[in-house]
């Protein structure tokens, strides 16, 4: 089966609940090949973005929707707006996708990001959730070029 929309978001319903699981980072492929949570296989070509809860399939039994999978996150918990903006200044260097909160910032888990926050004093821990409600970084180059000038 090929899903190419998005029908809705799941909501209560009677009919059976079949869910399939796509990591964060997938959510906006243009195709992708999963196995629903109940077996079946299923094409995705989805419209836009696909987002927790978001209905590929339905008929008179059943419904299939998307589910974002838990995944290893970095949870940097920050007491001020100062520790904030130094956060999000290391953060932004590196490129990182991230969820920001008042208290707190997600970005995905790596060792050298989570070594490297801590020994910067940042109160970071590791944790396994949906990574949802983020900020995509897209990367962009940097030039290093120096423009010397004669006076």
């Amino acid at each position: 089966m090929v899903c190419d929309k998005i029908l809705g978001k799941i909501g209560e319903t009677n009919k059976e609940i079949d869910t399939v699981s796509i990591e964060w980072f997938e959510r906006d492929k243009k195709i992708l090949k999963k196995t629903t949570k109940n077996g079946e296989e299923i094409g995705i070509r989805p419209d836009r973005p696909l987002n927790e809860g978001d209905i590929l399939y339905e008929d008179e039994n059943k419904v299939i929707a998307v589910e974002i999978a838990e995944s290893d996150l970095i949870k940097i918990t920050v007491s001020d707006i100062v520790e904030m903006g130094k956060l999000c200044f290391e953060i932004g260097n590196r490129h990182l996708s991230l969820s920001i909160k008042p208290d707190c910032v997600k970005i995905p888990f790596d060792e050298p990001t989570f070594e490297y926050l801590k020994k910067l004093g940042f109160k970071a821990e590791k944790v396994k959730e949906r990574f949802t409600d983020y900020k995509e970084c897209k990367g962009h180059s940097h030039s290093h070029t120096h423009h010397h000038h004669e006076h």
